[in-house]
């Protein structure tokens, strides 16, 4: 696998309404976890998506970008979708190597992968987040996760998240 390797994740709530989301990262090198961020500000628009992804990319220098499968029955809104290929389009007209792949939930829920993933990796734990009640959001945190787990299909000789529980 690639050496440096950038995840950009994005994530918008209550629909489509600008500022109800997030695009986080999480950036391996060498298979390990290196840093992670994120950005409410880049999910407002894809404008500002490409803006961020560039400033990461120029920081970075990633050697791969992956993002994720997005198609016809995906459940996402229109912005994010257009979030995810604006992101997409931005590790192209690099000529990076942008990998794109579907999410398969490999657990009953994703606070559960969370927690297996931060067993792999621990530099993560403190950011894992608990299940909210029903009538609480979905923590910040969370995002890190969600990019976390398709970066490690990518990096990881063994078996899927799920298999090592």
């Amino acid at each position: 696998y690639a050496k440096k390797i950038l995840r950009v994740k994005t994530t918008n709530f209550r629909g489509d309404y600008p500022g109800t989301g997030r695009i986080g990262y999480v950036f391996l090198v060498g298979g390990k976890l290196e840093h992670w961020v994120l950005s409410v500000k880049a999910s407002e628009s894809a404008e500002l998506a490409v803006q961020q992804t560039e400033r990461w990319i120029n920081e970075l220098a990633p050697e791969v970008v992956i993002t994720e499968q997005l198609d016809q029955s995906s459940h996402k809104g229109t912005l994010t979708k257009e979030l995810v290929a604006a992101i997409a389009k931005v590790a192209e007209d690099r000529y990076l190597n942008n990998i794109v792949i579907p999410h398969v939930q490999q657990f009953s829920n994703k606070y559960e992968e969370a927690e297996e993933l931060a067993k792999l990796y621990p530099d993560i734990l403190p950011w894992v987040p608990k299940k909210p009640r029903i009538w609480e959001s979905e923590p910040r945190n969370m995002i890190y996760f969600e990019a976390l787990v398709l970066a490690h299909e990518i990096v990881s000789d063994e078996k899927p998240v799920a298999s090592l529980g």
